[in-house]
Formats: structure tokens, sequence, C-alpha cells
């Protein structure tokens, strides 16, 4: 009787022995189709990704948003680890390159989401200061500014060639060593001015004052322009619209501080309308909310 069972149990650690334990799958979400695009048509079974999720046409669809109609089909969490969309940039920065491509998608090929990551750098603080929404909020506040100066990201430059000779302040002791007619507005907030340019330049170390055309040819030295405004000038306002976000005073004071009278205190509210849709949008986009204060 002992044989028979030391028997049976060689056998079985034989057995055992032999078996190829292979790990446990692991739950991925799927890949995330392209971002959807507002002007595009989407027919019946057409596919994209919003808001981390995967979402299918019923029928034809332009310009409804996913989430907001009924001819939209939810299909699912994608990107990585099932449940938060796309993975977000090596730069830490809370905007991934899908949902920028979401919220400019006719935007003009210069303005590169690569050239605004690289110009993450020179202010640190910008969208990486408080909790995540705010965050968020400050990124969503920028862009929706960034858009409405530019069309949605298609301009490089002011459009009105008229005004380029009228941004050189004479009475500079530095003056307008470019030309009088070279200041014009560019860039993501359109710096103008030959004393912004030179204020900007000698705080990014760049020589803008000489040399402004980098503002149009470079699309990380644009960037760090329209970072430098928002991070560092009241404008006409009291504050900067870095701080208006992080400090709890609103959106509406970026606005202020970029356009006052202008646009602010009834001066035209149908543009101030205009940017407060674009940052509605685009928190939503980032999946935050937009917090109050949203006019100016």
């Amino acid at each position: 009787m002992h044989k028979r069972v030391m028997s049976l149990l060689t056998t079985l650690a034989a057995l055992v022995a032999t078996l190829v334990f292979l790990p446990a799958a692991t739950a991925s979400a799927a890949t995330c189709a392209p971002a959807w695009d507002a002007s595009s048509v989407y027919t019946g079974g057409g596919s994209a990704s919003y808001d981390g999720h995967n979402w299918s046409a019923k029928w034809w669809t332009q310009n409804e948003r996913p989430g907001t109609s009924d001819v939209w089909a939810d299909q699912g969490a994608c990107g990585s680890g099932g449940g938060g969309g796309e993975d977000p940039d090596p730069s830490g920065f809370v905007v991934s390159e899908a949902q920028f491509n979401q919220m400019f998608p006719n935007r003009n090929s210069f303005y590169t989401y690569s050239g605004l990551t690289a110009a993450l750098s020179a202010y640190p603080a910008f969208a990486d200061t408080g909790g995540d929404a705010v965050k968020k909020q400050e990124a969503a506040a920028f862009l929706a500014n960034v858009s409405h100066e530019t069309g949605g990201l298609v301009h490089i430059v002011e459009q009105n060639t008229a005004n380029y000779p009228h941004y050189c302040d004479t009475t500079q002791p530095y003056g307008c060593p470019a030309g009088t007619d070279a200041y014009y507005g560019r860039g993501p907030i359109q710096l103008s001015w030959n004393f912004n340019y030179k204020a900007a330049g000698d705080a990014l170390g760049i020589d803008l004052l000489g040399n402004p055309w980098q503002v149009e040819q470079n699309a990380s030295v644009a960037w760090k322009t329209g970072l430098w405004y928002w991070n560092t000038q009241s404008g006409p306002g009291t504050m900067t619209p870095h701080n208006a976000i992080v400090d709890g005073a609103g959106f509406g004071e970026t606005i202020r501080s970029i356009n006052g009278s202008i646009e602010c205190d009834g001066g035209n509210p149908a543009q101030v309308q205009s940017r407060i849709d674009t940052y509605q949008s685009f928190v939503q986009i980032l999946g935050t909310t937009p917090g109050s204060n949203l006019s100016c």
C-alpha cells in the first residue's frame, strides 16, 4: 500500500511539473479612434473618439458632439488603462495631443502641439498650479482666449495690414530697430507694439525687438510669447490671467486682462460670450467644470 501511494504521488508531481502557468489576462481599453472633428461628416458606422471614449455614428451627422446627441452610440473607454482616455503627454501637460486637435480641428499647421509643449518650460507654473480641476481650467482658459484671438489658431499674423505702422511707439528710447511697421500682431495672443516685443524678448532671452519675425516663424517662440503675456501681464485688468484662474477670480477676469473695456463692462458682449462659449467647450473636452465668474 505504501509503495502504491508513493508511486501515485510521484506521478502527480511529474504532472504538476509539466504544467505551464500563463499570466492572467489583463483588461485594456480599446485603441482610440481619430478624434471627433466638428467639421467632418460621419455616416452610419463612422467612428470617432471624444472625452476618452470611442463613439459610433448611427446615421449621418455633422457638428453634433458625441455624448450630447442620440446619433452617437458610446462604444466604451479607449486609450491606456481602460478609463483615462489618451496617455498624458510626457511633458505633463494636462491637454493631450488628441484633445488639442479636437479643440482646433482647422488650425494652421504652424501652431503645433509640440511647439506648445516645448514652450511650457518657460513658465512651469502654467496649468500646473493647484488641483487637477484648476490646472485644466487654466489650460482651457488660455486656449479659449487664444482661439478667439486667432480664429481657432488659423491666423498667425494680424489680418488688417493697415494697422501695421501704428504699433511703433517712437517715445521709447530703444525705438523700432526692425522698422516702424514691424511690430504688428503675431502669435497666439497677437503680440503687438515695440514695447511688448522688447519686454517679451527680454523675459524670454530672445531678441524680439530686433527680429520680431521670429514670432511668426518659430512655433515654440510664438507659444512662449502667448505664455509670457498670460503669466506676467495684467494688461488693462488688475491681475494676470494666470492669477485670475488659480486665485479663483474666474474666466471673466482673463478676458479683462486681455481686452479690458473694449469687451468688458458692456463694451462688446457678443465677443465676451464667444470667448465664454469656447471656454465651456474646452473644459468639457478636458473633463472638468468651468468654475464661476465667467463673464466680465
